[in-house]
């Protein structure tokens, strides 16, 4: 089981060498993560976008992509949609955000006739490496479901689930936060929490060990669960935290990244292929630690 994300950095690098589709490739870190993915043999890029611009990054980071797939497409939905016909095709088998909007990205992802939507639901899944916690800890949504129903929920987990299976965790601890660790009728968050746990304990979802609602503080400390009373078998050893919206996980996701001292790697998962997402704050390191997760998992 990879435990940190140098491991996985290691198993990306000896695995299987992946293609990977980079759209509107003109993004100075993008490009930075590609090189360094590149150069340690873990993928095989392919440069979709306006060619003039990503030629002059290539030169300024020294880059030299003389001997890529290249393809020039000006024009950033034009470049999205290039990019998922070639995963379509079978010309690639990673998808990554360049210097595109994510709505212009995710809309030719979603394209009834060149897309790749795979399942019902894609979600964005963020793997992250804390100095405060014991292992690595998933979160989920905090890119695409803005205030998901229960079915999509249930999805959400099932797509976080399956990247922690990849890793090597047969059966990930996922816990489901809020701001209470109680059911509430009038908070429907709760509600679907404690469904979403019943359905496991009663083998409707699997693969997993599902608890909740709990809260931030007892999901991640024994100390703070035992306080409370909670007795629970993911409280304190989360794996996967499931925020109920996307304002939650969003806030999460950027404060682990900026004032936690994390360092964390994300895909969006439900599609044929892992798509690189990240978001444009993201550092070149945390993007190619994406892409090292994408060629993991892929």
């Amino acid at each position: 089981m990879i435990k940190h994300l140098a491991e996985l950095v290691e198993a990306a690098k000896n695995g299987k060498i992946r293609k990977l589709v980079l759209a509107a490739a003109g993004d100075e870190d993008a490009m930075l993560a590609v090189k360094n993915a590149t150069m340690q043999g873990i993928i095989e890029p392919i440069l979709v976008g306006d060619m003039a611009r990503i030629k002059a990054i290539a030169k300024r980071i020294h880059f030299d992509i003389s001997k890529l797939e290249t393809y020039n497409f000006e024009d950033k939905m034009e470049a999205s949609m290039q990019a998922t016909r070639l995963i379509k095709e079978g010309k690639g088998e990673i998808l990554m955000k360049g210097n595109v909007g994510t709505g212009t990205l995710m809309k030719a992802v979603l394209d009834k006739e060149h897309g790749l939507r795979k399942g019902a639901t894609l979600s964005h899944v963020a793997v992250f490496e804390s100095p405060y916690y014991h292992k690595l800890l998933g979160v989920t949504d905090a890119a695409m479901n803005v205030s998901p129903d229960l079915e999509t929920k249930i999805n959400i987990i099932k797509n976080a689930v399956e990247v922690f299976h990849r890793l090597g965790n047969p059966n990930p601890k996922v816990a489901l936060v809020g701001s209470v660790e109680t059911v509430n009728p009038r908070m429907e968050a709760t509600m679907h929490a404690a469904t979403i746990s019943m359905m496991n304990y009663r083998k409707q979802i699997t693969g997993c060990i599902i608890d909740g609602p709990l809260a931030i503080d007892n999901a991640i400390s024994k100390k703070s669960a035992e306080l409370k009373d909670i007795t629970s078998q993911v409280a304190g050893d989360t794996d996967i935290i499931m925020a109920p919206d996307i304002d939650g996980g969003n806030i999460l996701y950027k404060t682990l990244n900026f004032l936690g001292g994390a360092v964390s790697a994300a895909v969006i998962m439900g599609a044929r292929v892992p798509v690189v997402l990240t978001s444009r704050s993201d550092s070149d390191k945390s993007k190619f630690l994406s892409i090292a997760l994408a060629a993991k998992i892929g």
